[in-house]
């Protein structure tokens, strides 16, 4: 009864922290909106100030809010019924919609440039910012060839995961740190009379934006790093599961391992599944899955 009311608790903690990230990542992307809105010149596409925009609403909704929820979606204690392949797809999805987002958001960005005769790639913000979007487009390829796709074999997919996952966390943090260093630099260019100095609302608006993607990217990363959160092997992922399971549903088909398993070659990798399920576990290789 013990161990069940400290699950419980911990779920209880879990759920805390989750509609905390929720609730900081949603006034986030309200306050981006405020922001240009209020203060600036709104949204547009046509080489003004509008169109530039885009920029900070699309990067926080997308390469900031976006891509949090994607790296703790495996976390969720409510999906670890599902099979591990739908909870892979739809982890890819969000990644995939932030990158577009993201993408868009620098196009908006050169184009007002170009208009405006503004020099490009000068800053230390786009450096960085260049580099995150180029590391996430090569993180996106290959978590889609070799998790996503049937074909890597399990070593391959035993070996690249905590790659994987370390390079996620750094990207993320790193985005926000961008993000920062982006709002930073507009506040100083955009606030002339009153200066950035005298701290007109706008001033503390943002800066209050800024703290709110420290806090987000802060939630995000605990939750995606206590190993007692991670999405159980399948060895317990089946307990939460019906007896008379689909194939999709068996425990094969829900670990990492063995995703690729045809559905007639099931029974006969069960076992061997097992095996390296729990060879795979004491390498300590799911620690964030």
């Amino acid at each position: 009864a013990a161990h069940g009311a400290r699950k419980m608790e911990d779920y209880g903690r879990f759920l805390a922290l989750l509609a905390s990230a929720l609730l900081v990542g949603f006034m986030s992307v309200i306050l981006s909106l405020v922001w240009v809105f209020h203060y600036r010149e709104g949204l547009s596409w046509d080489g003004s100030l509008g169109e530039f925009n885009w920029h900070p609403v699309l990067i926080i909704t997308g390469f900031v809010f976006i891509q949090g929820i994607a790296i703790i979606v495996y976390r969720l204690p409510w999906t670890w019924k599902c099979s591990k392949v739908l909870m892979k797809f739809i982890h890819a999805g969000l990644n995939t919609i932030a990158m577009i987002l993201a993408i868009v958001s620098m196009v908006a960005v050169f184009e007002f440039h170009n208009a405006k005769n503004i020099p490009n790639m000068y800053s230390l913000h786009s450096w960085i910012g260049l580099t995150a979007v180029i590391f996430y487009s090569l993180q996106l390829f290959l978590g889609f060839a070799v998790f996503l796709l049937p074909f890597a074999p399990v070593h391959l997919r035993i070996a690249l995961m905590p790659i994987h996952v370390y390079s996620g966390l750094t990207i993320f943090a790193t985005v926000i740190a961008t993000a920062l260093m982006g709002i930073t630099e507009k506040l100083i260019f955009a606030l002339k009379n009153p200066a950035y100095s005298a701290s007109p609302p706008e001033a503390t608006l943002v800066n209050c934006l800024g703290l709110l993607l420290v806090i987000f990217g802060s939630l995000i990363l605990w939750m995606a790093s206590r190993p007692h959160w991670k999405r159980p092997p399948a060895e317990n992922a089946k307990i939460l599961r019906p007896i008379a399971a689909t194939p999709e549903g068996t425990e094969v088909e829900s670990t990492m391992t063995n995703s690729n398993a045809d559905k007639s070659d099931l029974r006969g990798n069960t076992e061997a599944a097992r095996k390296q399920n729990i060879k795979f576990d004491e390498a300590g290789q799911r620690s964030t899955m």
